[in-house]
């Protein structure tokens, strides 16, 4: 063990009145400077800027505009760091602040320089302390959660393993018993995490941290999902101790890191639907997609983008690197590949996605 990312939820570091437990949080930050002590590096990725500033701002629970959480995001996440620096400087560490949005992971560059910052903290021996831009977020360039930004960072940073913190002691079965061990997500698992939040009645949905799971074991990722409030669970877990609910990752990475990175980082920015003969080819064979076998376009994209490819029952059948833009592939849909040239005056490539640029979406 070498590298861990560590997702901590809102509800394990904040308490009454939304104000940040300082016990929980110097637990934590206590059991993580152990295990640096032992040479393990160790990245956070940590909820709870919203919920500490409407403490700060005595702001009840009433739902707000995007502006109000915006403002109480920048408000809390500075709170936040401070607190995080004050509990690792006791330990003689320091933490590194780095706040991310979908943007970020869709742009190839800027997802490798996180990387690059990522390893010249842990270098240097500081704590990255990774967290959503909330104060500047919107809908459309959101990683959407924590959980699911819990995956993109381990899966960036090439961790040996996952775990995810929140207020449950895990995925319990229809007992409501704890299931302590998970060899693969499959329907079964799934189904217990779309029954129940969790092993009890919580705000933290179990299915996301399932969705972040699944996609993280299939990059080579060990996962557990665990009660944050348990002393010493994160030093639990990396001794093998009975804690939470435990993932195995799989025997090896089923993708490339740049197919993962198409498949399952990135948000497309349009679509193509195929007919029944392209999905067959894609999703049997792994061919890649001709225009031929295009029926229709959907959204504005350009060529190097990301985009979704679906069957006409509107199932997603895989993700890709368009080499044409929806206005060209408009033009060109249901066409062989040597009518591409008269139609655009040009013809870059017989391939709209390339089978080396496409991703099948197995589920």
């Amino acid at each position: 063990m070498k590298r861990v990312t560590v997702k901590i939820g809102t509800k394990v570091l904040t308490g009454c009145q939304n104000k940040i437990d300082l016990r929980v949080l110097e637990n934590i930050a206590d059991q993580i400077s152990s295990l640096m002590d032992k040479g393990i590096e160790v990245i956070v990725v940590s909820s709870g800027a919203i919920g500490a500033g409407l403490g700060l701002l005595k702001l009840g629970g009433k739902k707000k505009s995007l502006s109000e959480l915006q403002a109480v995001a920048s408000v809390g996440q500075n709170h936040l760091m401070n607190m995080y620096n004050d509990c690792f400087s006791k330990r003689g560490y320091v933490a590194g602040q780095i706040l991310l949005t979908q943007e970020d992971f869709d742009n190839r560059r800027r997802f490798l320089n996180i990387r690059y910052t990522l390893n010249t903290l842990l270098k240097h021996k500081a704590v990255p302390i990774i967290n959503e831009n909330d104060s500047i977020s919107t809908e459309e360039i959101k990683c959407g959660d924590n959980d699911r930004l819990s995956y993109l960072v381990s899966d960036l940073a090439a961790s040996d393993m996952l775990i995810i913190l929140t207020d449950v002691e895990g995925l319990c079965d229809r007992d409501n018993k704890l299931v302590k061990h998970v060899r693969k997500i499959n329907a079964e698992v799934m189904s217990l995490c779309r029954r129940r939040k969790g092993c009890a009645e919580s705000t933290g949905g179990m299915i996301t941290k399932i969705e972040a799971v699944k996609n993280a074991t299939r990059s080579g990722i060990t996962c557990v999902i665990a009660g944050g409030r348990k002393n010493n669970v994160i030093l639990d877990i990396i001794e093998d101790k009975a804690a939470g609910t435990r993932f195995d990752a799989a025997a090896k990475k089923e993708i490339s890191a740049r197919k993962r990175w198409i498949g399952y980082t990135t948000r497309p920015k349009g679509k193509v639907i195929v007919d029944s003969g392209a999905a067959a080819a894609i999703s049997g064979g792994k061919k890649s997609l001709l225009p031929s076998g295009i029926l229709g376009v959907s959204g504005k994209f350009t060529d190097g983008d990301v985009i979704d490819v679906v069957a006409e029952n509107k199932i997603l059948l895989a993700k890709g690197l368009t080499n044409y833009t929806s206005l060209a592939i408009d033009k060109i849909k249901g066409l062989r590949t040597d009518s591409i040239e008269k139609v655009l005056g040009y013809k870059d490539y017989d391939e709209v996605i390339h089978r080396d640029n496409l991703v099948v979406i197995e589920d």
